[in-house]
């Protein structure tokens, strides 16, 4: 496999990393939002700030007097305050999210978790797919890249596809990608050991493209790697190893 291929593998698994960051990172997003709403005063209802207004200091005074009697009401019972969660529980409550949505179930088979996983994957890149092919299609028109050099283009993205899913398995199976754990050092070093293929990341295009091409396809927007990490089958990938 040319170093041009992995560079293009690099950049489709890296976006698969990405979009469990941004997942992880969007749960930590709700959940403080959720924390400041819970510990926002709530406004005092407009009866109870009426009656502040009319309220009777006399009044006031007797039936405190009272309540100390045990003629009164007394004050209102109350639950106890509910346990906050610290940040380093949040984060292991979502990592077993994480693990309970993309890790193997006790004794799930292979064919199980795709019927489970593979759809939701499926659907989820349903529309993203659907524009970065139109945004393909827009820049190869401002390019002027011809139906003969778009189909090239394709046939050599199927091997580039075919490379990217076989490394990603191989890594999963190694664990270096990992629902089951906070792995960033695993993740960081596969996306680290391919960094130095990125040089070469247009070798692959430019024998197809010419650089006015490529130049006037990047300047209107469009990003390979963007494309390329999107439209890879990820669906054939292999379940994770059994926890």
């Amino acid at each position: 496999m040319s170093r041009a291929t992995w560079v293009f593998a690099a950049t489709s698994v890296v976006g698969v990393a990405l979009a469990i960051y941004l997942y992880l990172d969007n749960r930590a997003l709700e959940d403080a939002l959720a924390e400041a709403r819970a510990n926002k005063p709530a406004p005092a209802p407009a009866e109870k700030v009426a009656a502040a207004g009319n309220a009777d200091p006399w009044t006031d005074i007797m039936r405190a007097s009272g309540a100390a009697r045990g003629t009164g009401t007394g004050p209102a019972p109350s639950l106890p305050e509910e346990q906050k969660e610290s940040r380093l529980e949040r984060r292991q409550r979502r990592q077993q999210e994480l693990a309970a949505w993309l890790g193997r179930l006790d004794g799930e088979t292979e064919e199980e978790y795709r019927n489970r996983i593979m759809p939701m994957i499926t659907a989820g890149l349903l529309v993203p797919r659907s524009r970065v092919d139109e945004m393909r299609k827009q820049a190869e028109e401002k390019a002027g890249v011809t139906p003969e050099q778009s189909k090239k283009l394709d046939q050599a993205f199927e091997k580039v596809y075919a490379d990217a899913i076989d490394y990603t398995n191989k890594a999963i199976a190694d664990g270096m990608l990992t629902p089951y754990e906070r792995n960033v050092s695993g993740m960081l070093e596969f996306a680290g050991g391919l960094g130095g293929l990125l040089t070469e990341a247009n070798g692959q295009i430019g024998q197809i493209l010419s650089a006015q091409q490529m130049r006037a396809m990047s300047q209107s927007g469009f990003e390979w790697g963007e494309y390329l990490g999107l439209n890879a089958p990820w669906e054939q990938l292999r379940p994770p190893p059994p926890r």
